[in-house]
């Protein structure tokens, strides 16, 4: 009898073990249970329980993998507040938990939402500020640009805000020149500054590119506008660099060029009736919608997926006879019902690329900004507007290419650098691509060889 009960004790004990396993090994992704209110055990139908085991708790179903393998561990929500939801504090905190190697991360997006919170209040108040129109002065950036008031402001703020975090060592932004170091990040024991005396692993730094304020031009005008970021892991630690200033810039750039295949979270913020967070950490999509009567961004929208197929076409059709010829056929394809679904598709542009991204991603279909005759490399930025925009699209189960070339793949040559980007519904881009397949002009064919071997130079 006793051997009998010290079985059946070791048998339960195997099942616990192999139970608790299988919850670990779950890949990264979202709630199977799509609802535009927020996510609670009410709402799912008291499916389960609040007090249930963790074996039968809210699981996450298998998303898209990523187009690097990364082994993230599911967050698991055994219990739902019914009063918030899932927020995104707690979803970063679960997934730490989950995936120990990520806790860095967890403060670097707290760091961002905080910053897009900040910039939803700037957004809103803009009018009763006096927080519109152009910087005194007639600031211009970069790209040759006149700064919005509002775009230097926003600057500002995700800079500090990811400097503050500790774990970001290089910020690149479309309102700097070049990549901005920050050696706050890599204050060792025995060195100098206010934590010198602290013995602590330095730990994960993070290269993060932004775009503060997509579509600033319309913040007059109440027209949507966003924030875009992406986030890379460090190619070679900056450390040494506090030693040598001659190797800070070098290092930066070398740490900032990176292609969209080596992104490791990226995301946007939109502002508009509602302000929404959708991100990635490369298993997966879901949106987050900011509930200010609570001060946090609550999940909404998880496991996002864009339609394979859509209705709508999204471009600026004045530029329309200076596109490409392919892209010029494949429009009035879908204008006269003559593409392949033999349906004609409606046109929807709103000249803000978060907001133009945000309807693609729900509703199908292909938006895109092309090369024209004006601006032969089109004019979204590779590194912090089209790659992180690509990344997104393609965890929806999407595609995004310059017309033919995966953006994903290309390696930028400078922080600044222009691409046309063409992306949506995973079939609706595919059919784009066909016209340029069938396309012989060897201008066309030099433009998009140039930008490949471009990035095979560079690796």
């Amino acid at each position: 009898l006793l051997e009998l009960c010290l079985r059946m004790a070791r048998c339960a004990a195997l099942c616990v073990v192999a139970l608790a396993a299988l919850g670990c090994a779950a890949a990264f992704t979202t709630p199977s249970v799509f609802s535009p209110a927020r996510l609670t055990s009410a709402r799912l139908g008291r499916a389960v329980s609040a007090r249930a085991p963790r074996t039968a708790a809210l699981r996450m179903e298998e998303a898209a993998p990523a187009a690097e393998e990364r082994t993230v561990k599911a967050p698991v929500f055994d219990e739902v507040c019914e009063q918030t939801g899932i927020t995104l504090t707690r979803y970063m905190m679960e997934v730490a938990r989950a995936n120990p190697d990520l806790r860095d991360l967890e403060s670097l997006i707290g760091g961002i939402s905080l910053a897009c919170k900040t910039i939803a209040n700037l957004v809103d108040r803009a009018t009763i500020t006096g927080m519109v129109g152009y910087e005194d002065g007639g600031s211009i950036n970069v790209q040759g640009e006149e700064q919005k008031k509002l775009d230097v402001v926003t600057n500002d703020v995700l800079k500090r805000a990811l400097k503050f975090t500790g774990k970001v060592g290089v910020i690149a932004s479309e309102e700097e020149d070049n990549p901005v170091f920050n050696k706050d990040a890599y204050k060792v024991p025995g060195g100098e500054g206010k934590y010198k005396d602290v013995l602590a692993d330095i730990g994960s730094k993070y290269v993060t590119v932004f775009d503060p304020l997509d579509g600033s031009s319309n913040v007059d005008a109440n027209i949507p506008t966003g924030t875009i970021f992406g986030v890379y892991e460090e190619q070679e630690s900056m450390e040494n660099c506090l030693m040598e200033e001659g190797a800070v810039e070098g290092q930066c750039l070398l740490n900032t060029l990176q292609p969209g295949s080596s992104l490791a979270a990226a995301g946007y913020c939109l502002y508009s009736s509602s302000c929404m967070f959708v991100f990635t950490l490369g298993a997966g999509l879901n949106g987050f919608t900011y509930d200010r009567s609570i001060g946090e961004f609550v999940l909404t929208h998880p496991n996002m997926k864009i339609p394979k197929r859509g209705k709508i076409y999204s471009f600026n059709e004045a530029n329309r006879w200076d596109w490409d010829k392919p892209l010029q056929e494949y429009v009035t394809a879908l204008q006269t019902a003559q593409g392949q679904t033999g349906v004609q598709y409606s046109s929807r542009y709103i000249g803000s690329m978060v907001g133009d991204v945000h309807r693609t991603l729900l509703y199908g279909g292909i938006f895109g900004y092309p090369a024209d005759t004006k601006n032969k490399d089109g004019k979204l930025r590779l590194l912090y507007e089209a790659a992180p925009m690509s990344f997104l699209m393609e965890q929806g189960g999407g595609l995004s290419l310059t017309g033919k070339t995966r953006i994903m793949d290309l390696k930028p040559q400078k922080v600044h650098q222009r691409v046309p980007f063409l992306a949506g519904s995973y079939d609706d881009v595919m059919e784009m691509r066909s016209y340029y397949d069938a396309c012989d002009d060897p201008e066309i064919i030099k433009r998009c060889l140039a930008r490949l071997e471009g990035s095979a130079a560079s690796e």
